[in-house]
């Protein structure tokens, strides 16, 4: 089962992250098998989030993985989004044919409401990093759309959802993660 999980920074903790950088990345060292895509939201240098895309057995796997995450565990993070996800891509961040320098990268949020939308893969395949809808626990309820992707700006990344169609979109600077 695929999951997308975005831990999303609280404010003031970013001493508190730097000091937990080697416990986070230990930790996440322990999922490397299992990690389809990772690395931090920004707002200019400074990370607003942690995003990461797992392949994982069950829903208790990855509660386990999103709350026993060092950082979570002593206060970085002020919420975490997991949901149920499916990789329609079919590969993981390190197989991106852009590979992960150059360009602007994005995390896109599409919150859903009402019928769902962008089932498919669109035609900015190439520029797409991860890319999948966000579902319930029961893996079929669609509660919205996910992507990691390459552009040349936020609203270019945006409209890789279709408009109209979410109750809410979030466009979050993004960055390749894990150990350098």
């Amino acid at each position: 089962m695929e999951f997308f999980c975005y831990h999303r920074d609280r404010p003031g903790s970013l001493t508190l992250r730097e000091e937990l950088l080697e416990a986070h990345w230990s930790y996440m060292d322990g999922y490397a098998r299992e990690m389809i895509a990772r690395g931090p939201t920004l707002a200019g240098d400074m990370p607003t989030g942690s995003v990461h895309v797992l392949d994982l057995p069950d829903v208790a796997a990855a509660r386990a993985f999103a709350f026993d995450e060092p950082g979570y565990q002593a206060g970085v993070y002020r919420d975490v989004l997991l949901r149920r996800w499916r990789n329609l891509l079919g590969r993981t961040m390190w197989d991106f044919p852009g590979g992960p320098e150059g360009g602007d990268r994005y995390l896109v949020l599409g919150l859903g409401a009402g019928r769902p939308a962008d089932l498919a893969v669109p035609p900015r395949r190439d520029e797409l990093i991860a890319y999948g809808p966000l579902l319930a626990d029961d893996g079929v309820t669609w509660l919205g759309t996910a992507a990691l992707v390459r552009a040349p700006g936020g609203d270019a990344a945006r409209a890789v959802l279709t408009e109209d169609r979410y109750a809410d979109v979030e466009v979050h600077d993004w960055q390749f993660g894990g150990r350098s």
